[in-house]
């Protein structure tokens, strides 16, 4: 009873920590790191990875390990549906196996028996009921995963989804911002443009991105640079 306390104070410590991760100012790399680290220490998992799912090509993609394995963090893709990780993306349910290496579901087998790998947890990652990908833990030796440790791999990969649909939100969002504060110079450029050398709209805006084509310059640095002579000429 005292080691099966002792493994659930550091499962709830573990959680502490991927939520402090969560909330505080690190980058998303950072934080996915994190997480497959801790859960790896307390699912005393070999391999713990964390993988994304690409929605246009259906691919789920290997963002954050711990393994030092090479073969292992170089494995190629999955498609939605494939292997154990592509099955469970697709259903959106947890799946475990007993033992990788015999199980023909398994895609990399040959890759399992080379490291070592045994027993899986894979449970998918969704936030707002949509399956955004996959986090997996790996044993050493045969283990019959519990209904706690399964709880508390969905618990992980809950919290780690809610964090990785933030970030790309805030990401989305600063893509708009800029886009928007690049249009309102370009358009103001342009116009300095048709006051100052009489030309229309349209030649206005070629200059601009002429300008910008010819020395591999962004749009809007141009229009940055034509706001700034002009400013300077008025003053």
């Amino acid at each position: 009873m005292g080691k099966e306390k002792f493994s659930y104070t550091k499962q709830f410590e573990a959680l502490a920590k991927i939520s402090q991760a969560i909330t505080s100012n690190l980058y998303l790399e950072d934080i996915l790191k994190l997480i497959v680290t801790v859960t790896a220490q307390v699912m005393d998992s070999k391999i713990c990875s964390l993988l994304l799912l690409d929605e246009e090509r259906e691919e789920l993609v290997i963002k954050a390990t711990q393994s030092v394995s090479e073969a292992y963090n170089k494995k190629p893709n999955l498609k939605l549906g494939e292997g154990i990780a592509g099955r469970v993306a697709r259903e959106g349910k947890p799946i475990t196996v007993l033992d990788v290496r015999k199980d023909p579901r398994y895609i990399n087998r040959r890759i399992a028996e080379k490291e070592g790998l045994c027993s899986l947890l894979s449970v998918p990652l969704k936030v707002k009921g949509k399956v955004i990908g996959v986090l997996n833990v790996y044993t050493s030796k045969p283990h019959r995963f519990r209904k706690e440790e399964i709880n508390i791999l969905m618990t992980v990969a809950n919290q780690s989804a809610v964090v990785i649909e933030n970030a790309h939100l805030l990401t989305e969002s600063k893509i708009i911002r800029e886009e928007l504060e690049a249009r309102k110079l370009i358009e103001r450029a342009k116009g300095i443009l048709m006051k100052e050398e009489n030309l229309s709209e349209e030649d206005a805006f070629r200059k601009i991105q002429k300008y910008a084509m010819d020395n591999r310059r962004s749009m809007r640095e141009v229009a940055e640079a034509i706001i700034l002579t002009h400013e300077m000429k008025t003053k």
